[in-house]
């Protein structure tokens, strides 16, 4: 698979690479399915990102830019870290997000409000609020699957793995000011 798309010059292939950091990685997949194995949300994706490799490989941009798959994706990093190729999935996963909202080719789905609510978040505090993203999504769009969410919730709080409020990191004033020059950058 490398060297078949390691070929492809001036493709999305190489915009995706360009978009993101370590994306250089990308032409080593060899298509074993770790990625897509580990995924807990694989489940609800249209294509696992093994596949979605594949289709960035074949150049098919249309059909990556309008998948459920990244917005399927919970960041949870078990695709990267379980990666024997050491590729970056999960940023990659946020550039076809990236991609597909500059383009607007997501469709039917409310999850690019769902990425704007964690972005601030982000903006805010220095890092996600699950609880507040979670209740708060769950609550608005899909109160009915927030019972069945509520095993799992409850697990990830008494394990401390989910806060009940909001907390900064330190010094979150040098955060914001990346931030803000990064939007600067990307407004040019």
């Amino acid at each position: 698979m490398a060297a078949h798309i390691a070929e492809k010059k001036g493709t999305f292939l190489e915009e995706v690479i360009e978009a993101t950091p370590g994306g250089e990685r990308l032409v080593h997949c060899i298509q074993c399915g770790s990625c897509g194995g580990s995924c807990p949300s694989g489940a609800e994706m249209q294509y696992t990102p093994r596949t979605l490799i594949a289709m960035i490989g074949a150049n098919d941009r249309d059909a990556v830019l309008a998948a459920n798959t990244m917005w399927a994706c919970v960041s949870c990093y078990f695709c990267t870290s379980r990666c024997p190729q050491n590729i970056p999935i999960t940023d990659i996963i946020y550039t076809l997000k990236r991609m597909s909202i500059a383009e607007k080719r997501y469709h039917d789905t409310d999850a690019p409000a769902l990425a704007k609510t964690f972005t601030d978040f982000v903006d805010r505090y220095g890092r996600s609020f699950e609880f507040g993203l979670a209740t708060g999504y769950h609550l608005l769009k899909r109160p009915i699957s927030m019972m069945k969410m509520g095993p799992m919730g409850l697990q990830m709080f008494t394990r401390g793995r989910m806060a009940l409020r909001p907390t900064k990191i330190r010094q979150i004033e040098q955060l914001q000011a990346i931030i803000n020059k990064a939007k600067e950058l990307s407004a040019k």
